[in-house]
């Protein structure tokens, strides 16, 4: 491959990446815990947009309230995780990437 296919295919590479970046701040996920008494959504580039706690969570110990937050902000970030990877990958398709 030559030096100018291969800054050919870094351009198309950077606008991919660029474009799928883009996607993923637009993006949003949610985790939930406790039956949905704690919600935290969070965009795909791990900004927090919005955490809901149910009336009912109030009925509860600040120990129960804070495990609940934490289950529910692990459970978007995990879901944060797999849409980064299937966008990001989607953004690399077909691109042959060093070893």
């Amino acid at each position: 491959m030559d030096m100018k296919a291969l800054m050919e295919q870094a351009k198309q590479l950077q606008s991919k990446v660029s474009d799928a970046q883009n996607q993923l701040e637009k993006s949003s996920v949610k985790g939930i815990a406790g039956n949905g008494l704690t919600i935290v959504e969070m965009s795909g580039k791990y900004d927090l947009i919005k955490l809901t706690l149910s009336p009912d969570l109030i009925k509860e110990d600040m120990e129960t309230i804070t495990a609940l937050i934490s289950a529910a902000f692990n459970d978007a970030k995990s879901k944060a995780d797999d849409l980064i990877d299937k966008v990001m990958s989607s953004a690399t398709a077909g691109m042959p990437l060093p070893e």
